[in-house]
């Protein structure tokens, strides 16, 4: 596979200042931009924050059979010994899932909801595959937190992604609210790539994905970007969508409250962004947290 030109350099010993992204936010433009489910307003907002936040948007009924398939799951020796489930270090409960569509037709049907294709289409302007998907969960009293990071800078440096060309949706399968550790963005960081001191350890997901030590912004940038617009923490009910893109700044607290907190990830990357070979020089990470083979376009459930 031939690598790519690197407009993003990051995980080395000195590496440059923030700097603005090389590509734009919203790719489709003229009538496809406009003929999408998105309308203006919501496209605006998108362009403008990073992400946008839809309360309600699959009724609690629709989603409520995804967490009681993930308790079963938590139940059974032949999951929980899968190398792509990660289990909360302080009490053993999963703390994350990948591949969830590859582990069950539930969620591979829901990865081709016609609504969520649709607005992914309209917001990479092409054709879209799963780059990742996954369930992240946090046990009530004590489900750790995630430190503030850019998923593309994780996706870029060690799975070879080359351009900010992917969305998250990410879908609540519980409550979430300001005390169960929902998670938090700051508003317009995705106009900036941060990049992140420090070489990447072969392997480095096998730990980065309990606790990540390498790839986290420094303080002294987030404090810059969180200046402008503060931050915003989303909370709803169960079945609440959050759309975000690639490059956002995200992070999410420890839950010390009684209430779980568990959310869906589908990660849509275009097919004109397929992976080259990892930019911070590492071998290419798992199947499970990087698709390199299933690329073909997603058919949705309408066809």
């Amino acid at each position: 596979m031939l690598q790519r030109t690197d407009f993003y350099p990051t995980r080395d010993d000195f590496v440059p200042d923030l700097f603005p992204r090389q590509e734009p936010v919203i790719h489709s433009t003229g009538v496809a931009r406009e003929r999408g489910p998105l309308d203006r307003e919501q496209l605006d907002r998108f362009e403008r924050d990073g992400f946008l936040w839809m309360e309600g948007f699959f009724p609690e009924l629709a989603v409520s059979p995804f967490l009681e398939e993930l308790r079963h799951m938590a139940t059974r020796n032949d999951i929980t010994d899968l190398e792509q489930v990660v289990m909360d270090k302080e009490r053993q409960e999963i703390r994350s899932i990948f591949a969830m569509h590859e582990l069950s037709d539930a969620f591979d049907r829901m990865t081709r909801d016609p609504r969520l294709l649709d607005m992914v289409r309209q917001l990479l302007g092409s054709e879209v595959y799963i780059h990742q998907s996954r369930i992240n969960s946090k046990a009530g009293f004590c489900g750790n937190g995630f430190d503030w990071h850019s998923d593309f800078e994780t996706w870029h440096s060690e799975d070879g992604m080359p351009a900010m060309r992917a969305v998250s949706a990410s879908i609540m399968l519980t409550e979430n609210n300001a005390f169960n550790g929902p998670v938090m963005l700051i508003p317009g960081s995705h106009q900036q790539f941060v990049p992140c001191v420090g070489r990447t350890p072969d392997e480095n997901w096998a730990s980065s994905l309990k606790h990540q030590q390498v790839g986290l912004p420094s303080r002294a940038d987030i404090e810059k970007l969180a200046g402008s617009d503060g931050i915003q923490a989303p909370t709803g009910p169960a079945g609440s969508l959050l759309l975000f893109e690639c490059n956002t700044l995200h992070a999410s607290n420890r839950n010390m409250s009684p209430w779980p907190r568990a959310n869906l990830f589908f990660v849509y990357n275009s097919v004109e962004n397929r992976l080259a070979q990892p930019f911070a020089g590492t071998r290419p990470r798992p199947w499970y947290l990087a698709e390199r083979e299933n690329t073909r376009p997603l058919i949705d459930r309408r066809s």
